[in-house]
């Protein structure tokens, strides 16, 4: 077994280039989707959570309570633009691209040359039920912000077998 294997730390690939988070606090290319938590441009109390499915790109944009999102009637909403535009910059155009099995015209995939390629073949609305989780794992994420730096082991990450002992 590798020692890679036997860390308990998962290998964290850095940004593609810096982002803000203030519009997009979480985006993640995971469960078959490209999916994540948009602020709201209109309510500082609002997010939305936009999810664009990998090669059917049905999309659902819902608020975190789960009311429908206006603007995502027959098509991409700013704010699944917006999660686009920000996964290219966290993960890199390619990479994005590679997991949702867009084919781009031209050469060089751009987060605008993704969503053309994908509005481009009418996708329909996606199932809005995965927000819930994706919301629940943006909390998650919150939740380990607020705990303070500490080299000793979180309660809830003991299942992780240790790699060496802290002094």
């Amino acid at each position: 077994m590798s020692d890679w294997e036997r860390s308990s730390t998962a290998r964290v690939i850095p940004p593609a280039r810096p982002r803000k988070l203030a519009k997009v606090p979480f985006v993640e290319l995971a469960d078959g989707r490209l999916q994540g938590v948009v602020s709201s441009g209109s309510d500082i109390e609002r997010v939305y959570v936009s999810s664009v499915g990998a090669g059917t790109y049905a999309y659902a944009c819902s608020t975190n309570n789960n009311r429908p999102c206006g603007g995502a009637r027959g098509g991409f909403c700013n704010h699944i633009r917006t999660l686009v535009n920000e996964a290219v910059l966290q993960y890199g155009a390619e990479r994005v691209a590679r997991y949702l099995r867009v084919e781009t015209v031209d050469g060089e995939p751009s987060a605008q040359s993704l969503t053309m390629s994908m509005i481009g073949t009418r996708p329909p609305p996606g199932d809005s039920t995965a927000a819930a989780p994706v919301f629940s794992r943006f909390l998650r994420h919150l939740a380990y912000l607020e705990l303070a730096a500490t080299t000793g082991p979180l309660p809830e990450m003991q299942w992780f077998p240790p790699t060496r002992a802290v002094a």
